[in-house]
């Protein structure tokens, strides 16, 4: 049954594998689609995240470096709509693998001058050999760890960056309860969904990866952030500290 409703699915975006198969669809969708939908979507997952988002980064300041100041790395920082979470003062470097978020960065960083912005890097989370090894006071990262090629390579690649006693942050959808029907659809619109959304994988277990990879304290919770008529429902949310 599940074969059957992807092929169904595939049929209704049967333009998009078409444009997909001729080339087309990734850079449309990389440079003004993704863009244009996360500034979109972004609006609601913010509206209906932003509790969970203030009790996650409150202890953010509990993590400045020994001269006081707080650096801190963003993985996949999009339009930057976490900056308004974050304490003044903060020193912040941004990294993304689309350039094409110019518009909605640049007003996200007018509205939230309280912070210092250091540069802005080109550069997928598995490979962040722009940034110098314990450099970082904190890593944030949300809503991409579903679409990165390796987590378990992101995820090293935090824990290189980090300065011992540093915490890496995250808000991340997952794959619902196995019994549910609410996974059973996941696996459903899997194929497509990664598709059209630029890799986003709605089935992966990320709290495996971070139980996996070697933080000294991991605080994992796991919440539901209700989108409408979208599978990403179950998420985590939480840190680990090097």
């Amino acid at each position: 049954s599940v074969l059957l409703l992807r092929a169904c699915v595939a049929l209704l975006a049967w333009p998009i594998y078409l444009m997909s198969f001729l080339g087309i669809w990734e850079p449309f969708c990389r440079k003004i689609f993704f863009p244009f939908f996360l500034d979109k979507i972004g609006v609601v997952h913010d509206r209906k995240s932003k509790k969970h988002k203030q009790e996650l980064f409150r202890n953010l300041p509990d993590f400045r470096g020994p001269s006081g100041e707080l650096r801190l790395l963003e993985i996949g920082t999009g339009s930057g709509s976490n900056f308004q979470f974050y304490p003044p003062g903060c020193r912040v470097t941004c990294t993304d693998i689309n350039p094409n978020f110019q518009e909605g960065l640049s007003k996200n960083m007018r509205k939230n001058q309280h912070l210092y912005y250091e540069q802005f890097l080109v550069a997928a989370g598995e490979d962040l050999r722009q940034v110098p090894s314990g450099s970082m006071d904190a890593v944030v990262c949300t809503l991409v760890l579903c679409s990165v090629t390796s987590v378990s390579s992101t995820l090293r690649e935090v824990l290189r960056v980090l300065r011992p006693g540093g915490a890496f942050y995250f808000l991340e959808h997952v794959a619902a309860e196995h019994s549910s029907w609410r996974y059973f659809w996941q696996q459903v619109y899997y194929p497509t969904w990664k598709l059209v959304f630029a890799g986003c994988c709605l089935t992966r277990e990320l709290w495996k990866n971070l139980e996996e990879a070697k933080f000294s304290e991991l605080k994992i919770q796991h919440i539901s952030v209700a989108m409408p008529w979208m599978p990403i429902e179950p998420h985590i949310v939480g840190y680990g500290v090097k």
